[in-house]
């Protein structure tokens, strides 16, 4: 059921708006006595699920009695990125997703499935693993709340992975990251029907399906003045309410370039990117755009590790972003890996697959070895800043002090960049 639906590329949803439209929805729905509500981490504090949740705990007060942030593999959120994000939620109410320890199986996708969905390139069943916070039968209302935006793993994010990832289990999130890594993110990004995403789809009609989940899915981009601009909102409990704001995403996210990019400067906001895992959507959400030979060089300050988590961080440092072939043959050959798909699946993502080429300029957090350890080139962020003026760089082409025209991207979680050959 589609419980409200609004936007455009240029409409602008007022704060006074959302709080109206959420509350009229809650209302149809009923009176509640108990609330969960599953927003994103800190890693998309651009989502708008900040005020959301604000919004939803000022309707439903008591009866909103738990809020657990969909960390998936993230490192729990601090007390000042809650207070940051979700303002005056009381913080008693959040709770921490442990997605190695604290998760409960509810079913199985069989392999048949997965291997007819990835068109032969893999066999195995597939876990559907949730929080067992989301089993409690006393919540009489679940409400996933997140922006819906290209993304790699699943070509289009939130829905059902706000579920089976955010809040899924270990081997929920590496296999079916390793679905959509084998398949090729090429493929998926930017699309709202993908293998990963039906294997997701499978898992709710069969397995969560009397769990009393409604989604509130935004869609946002910048406007004129450079700041976020809520223009899409979507409230309901099934497929239809992701497909129209994944409509909207696509006209409102996808940035498709006029010719392909030879030169690329991607920027990390230190406050969001400290480690490659995230930080590598500079390669992931800019590779359909980039010119073959093309130089991608991502400034950033905060990098200090690899992987969030200490293991994943680990198989990065041993096996490197070697492309394509060389992961698969290492997954083939050893058990670390095959263990933890989803780290797997990243090295793949992270790697250019020799097509153009990837320079990291770090700040003092990470050194120029621990780069080149992983097959990245390594660059000087001082040298870097200087050459291209970075603070006063806007989204778009740019030409530097030298006469070189280069792209600049402020913040590639926002979109997803292509030249029209290479998405068809």
């Amino acid at each position: 059921m589609l419980y409200f639906e609004r936007g455009s590329k240029e409409d602008v949803i007022t704060r006074d708006e959302v709080r109206s439209i959420l509350n009229r929805v809650f209302t149809q729905m009923g009176t509640r006595k108990r609330v969960l509500v599953i927003p994103p981490d800190f890693t998309r504090a651009n989502s708008y699920a900040g005020p959301i949740t604000e919004m939803i705990y000022d309707y439903f007060g008591e009866a909103l009695t738990d809020v657990m942030p969909a960390l998936g593999t993230h490192v729990p959120m601090t007390d000042d990125q809650i207070a940051t994000m979700f303002g005056h939620t009381p913080k008693h109410l959040f709770r921490v997703h442990d997605w190695r320890n604290d998760v409960v199986t509810v079913g199985e996708v069989p392999a048949e499935y997965v291997r007819q969905v990835s068109e032969g390139r893999l066999n195995y069943p597939w876990k559907a693993q949730v929080n067992r916070l989301l089993l409690d039968p006393s919540f009489d209302l679940i409400l996933s709340v997140g922006q819906v935006v290209p993304h790699e793993v699943i070509g289009m994010a939130n829905y059902t992975k706000n579920i089976f990832v955010g809040v899924g289990g270990a081997e929920g999130i590496n296999k079916s990251h390793y679905i959509g890594a084998t398949y090729g993110m090429e493929r998926i990004m930017g699309r709202a029907h993908s293998p990963v995403r039906d294997v997701m789809e499978y898992a709710a009609r069969h397995f969560t399906d009397k769990l009393p989940i409604v989604y509130i899915q935004t869609v946002l981009s910048k406007g004129d003045d450079g700041e976020m601009k809520l223009r899409g909102l979507y409230i309901g409990d099934d497929f239809e309410c992701f497909r129209k704001a994944s409509d909207l995403a696509l006209q409102t996210n996808f940035i498709m370039v006029d010719k392909p990019i030879r030169k690329c400067l991607v920027w990390l906001d230190p406050e969001e990117f400290k480690s490659t895992w995230l930080g590598n959507k500079a390669i992931y959400r800019t590779r359909m755009a980039l010119a073959d030979g093309a130089e991608l060089i991502i400034l950033a300050p905060a990098l200090k590790e690899f992987g969030e988590d200490r293991t994943i961080d680990s198989l990065i440092r041993r096996y490197g972003y070697r492309g394509t072939p060389a992961t698969l043959k290492a997954v083939d050959e050893n058990a670390d890996l095959q263990e933890n798909l989803g780290a797997a699946a990243h090295l793949i993502h992270g790697s250019s697959e020799g097509r153009f080429s990837i320079t990291y300029c770090p700040g003092e957090g990470m050194s120029r070895e621990e780069i080149e350890s992983v097959g990245f080139k390594y660059g000087s962020l001082a040298e870097a800043t200087g050459k291209y003026h970075s603070d006063s760089l806007r989204d778009g082409w740019n030409v530097s002090s030298d006469g070189e025209e280069f792209y600049y991207i402020s913040n590639p979680a926002l979109g997803l960049w292509a030249f029209p050959d290479r998405f068809k």
